[in-house]
């Protein structure tokens, strides 16, 4: 049977549509399912990007990645030193704010690194941990601003205060501290007797 001209070129038109139907539907689940599994961090992600397809690659490049780290559980040794060494920082907040903030990032490093997340900046430590936390991560974005932010003198005493925070968020989901019940908020850095005028000035921003 020997077709004519229009009717190959409408038989091309429709395959052309057919595949173009079935692209867009994959591209819509595959969003959907990006969205679900990052949450407000696709979001951000979006928002740091040129267009919604960089920020897709982004984030589809970092599961690729997070599957090649082997990541692996605290020992309950390793466990019990960090939770030690982070009530410690927590307790010096009152005394000395701006040292408990450095200090509970570097501890946040450091737990990453014993579960097995690969030495990195903070950009690259944020979005691995980003694709096994995506919901808290959020808080290791804001954390480590005021940090920054800290560092240059403009961060005051409740800006770390909400650092502090934050870090204890995510430092609860890393460590697993069985102390802080699963979805609960995280408990506020305490507030021992000050015994220092500085001391009471920190004290009574935090309140």
């Amino acid at each position: 049977m020997i077709h004519s001209p229009l009717f190959i070129v409408l038989a091309f038109v429709l395959a052309a549509l057919v595949v173009a139907v079935i692209f867009l539907a994959l591209k819509r689940r595959n969003t959907s399912q990006l969205k679900s599994k990052f949450g407000s961090e696709y979001s951000r992600v979006v928002e740091a990007h040129d267009s919604q397809g960089q920020a897709e690659a982004d984030l589809l490049e970092r599961e690729k990645r997070a599957k090649k780290i082997q990541l692996r559980p605290l020992g309950p040794t390793d466990r019990a030193r960090f939770v030690e060494s982070w009530r410690a920082i927590q307790t010096r907040f009152v005394d000395d704010p701006g040292r408990s903030v450095t200090e509970a990032d570097a501890l946040l490093g450091e737990v990453m690194t014993a579960r097995g997340y690969p030495v990195g900046d903070f950009e690259q430590r944020s979005a691995d941990v980003s694709v096994d936390y995506p919901e808290v991560v959020q808080h290791y974005h804001t954390a480590h601003a005021i940090a920054l932010r800290h560092a240059e003198g403009s961060a005051g005493t409740e800006d770390l205060r909400v650092a502090m925070i934050s870090y204890r968020t995510l430092f609860d989901d890393l460590a697993g501290d069985t102390a802080q019940p699963a979805g609960a908020h995280p408990a506020p850095p305490p507030t021992p007797a000050p015994t220092t005028p500085e001391a009471q000035a920190n004290l009574a921003a935090t309140r």
